[in-house]
């Protein structure tokens, strides 16, 4: 049998036990898994810097050694979303919905786990941790599969957890991670039915795409993030370089980073200089269209294969409409539905963008840096989706639930 069937196997086997797991027994295995992560942070670290050697050595871009990399600092982070994981309440069990039918049925709707959830994922180390904590809250098994640039950490994070997992009553089978790097054990998930209740990938466009098409496993779809910050008109200067700034600047690797500014030309005239000089400070390579390189230096010209990128990098797109519908447009043929902002005065403006972007997560005056399950108060994130069937935006504890009814009879027969 392969790694991948096997594994997947034994995760299955457990859904009995975790089915019967307490919200307490659950908690206490999460803080064992926090604990241990930050008592075992410095060999985390040390097979972290192996991931990083070998990307270096390899050409990796300096975007996806700060996906991959791990710090003491990161470590606490994610350790402190597993504690606050612990503290949010456990949806299994919630009933949704309770009626009597005329016959004298009584109905109740409530959730329960999906079963066994595989997680495609790349480089981020930091989603073996988030996908376990939230996968077992919700009583969920989990086979994960990352990236081979953090094949190192992962295994190590993996230990980590194994090791607290076998102190609680959480099965340590309950979680797994595929450490077979070749593509074909991706390829062997995605037809795994029967042990597999469904597939979460994260990653970029190629790696959705290819679990979107190929896929027979029920496939929960994260996507990429092309994210728009539109700067109205009305816009406050200081505000809107602030916004600009943190969305591109802050990190930006990740998904919910701005790729994307949008300018209405009546702000770019007075005040786009100023915001491109603290963009270059920033080292960010600037794309503009023909208006923007009317008024500011660029980098080159920004063409329609550009707006279509996500770069994940320091460049950014930067091009001047004359309209706030200009700008929906734009919004409606280059967006990936993941994260979209309009920083205005006009609350005419506001609420119509609020309305007509068709995305995860709209923003009024507020950085698209903040789509994302710990700063959603979620504990973490499973992924951001950004499909509209069962979950949509960052996907916490809920979203990884399903539901059941419960029909309690005195002995009715259908007639």
């Amino acid at each position: 049998m392969s790694e991948v069937r096997e594994k997947a196997r034994l995760a299955k086997e457990t859904a009995s036990v975790l089915n019967r797991l307490a919200t307490p027994q659950k908690n206490e295995a999460l803080r064992l898994m926090a604990a241990a992560l930050l008592e075992e942070q410095e060999s985390i670290i040390a097979a972290n810097r192996e991931d990083l050697e070998r990307g270096k050595a390899q050409g990796t871009s300096d975007s996806l050694l700060d996906r991959i990399a791990l710090n003491g600092q990161r470590i606490e982070g994610i350790a402190e979303g597993l504690r606050q994981i612990a503290e949010l309440p456990d949806p299994v069990g919630d009933i949704l919905e309770r009626f009597e039918r005329p016959n004298g049925l009584q109905i109740e709707k409530i959730r329960v786990p999906l079963g066994v959830i595989g997680i495609i994922y790349e480089a981020r180390p930091n989603v073996t941790v988030d996908a376990a904590g939230l996968c077992l809250k919700t009583g969920n098994a989990v086979v994960l599969r990352g990236g081979s640039a953090a094949l190192s950490s992962n295994k190590r994070i993996v230990e980590v957890l194994h090791q607290a997992l076998a102190k609680s009553e959480i099965p340590a089978d309950a979680l797994q991670l595929i450490e077979d790097p070749n593509r074909s054990s991706v390829d062997e998930m995605l037809k795994l039915n029967g042990l597999l209740d469904v597939i979460i990938p994260r990653g970029g466009a190629s790696l959705i795409r290819n679990v979107v098409e190929n896929a027979t496993v029920p496939v929960i779809e994260t996507g990429a993030g092309i994210c728009h910050t539109f700067i109205d008109a009305s816009a406050q200067q200081t505000m809107a370089e602030q916004i600009a700034i943190n969305a591109k600047v802050q990190r930006p690797s990740v998904c919910n980073a701005m790729e994307t500014l949008l300018v209405h030309s009546h702000y770019a005239n007075r005040h786009l200089e100023s915001l491109a000089g603290q963009l270059r400070e920033a080292n960010v390579e600037l794309l503009g269209c023909a208006k923007t390189a009317a008024l500011i230096s660029v980098d080159k010209a920004a063409e329609d294969q550009d707006y279509a990128t996500e770069y994940n990098d320091y460049v950014l797109n930067v091009k001047i409409v004359e309209s706030l519908d200009e700008a929906l447009d734009h919004i409606r043929r280059y967006g990936t539905m993941h994260s979209e902002c309009i920083v205005t005065e006009d609350a005419e403006h506001a609420a119509r963008f609020m309305q007509e972007v068709d995305a995860a997560a709209v923003y009024h005056n507020a950085s698209t840096r903040f789509t994302d399950g710990f700063e959603f108060g979620f504990g973490a994130e499973i992924g951001i989706s950004t499909q509209k069937l069962h979950a949509r935006g960052p996907m916490g504890l809920p979203a990884l639930t399903s539901e059941k009814y419960r029909i309690y009879g005195t002995g009715q027969i259908r007639k």
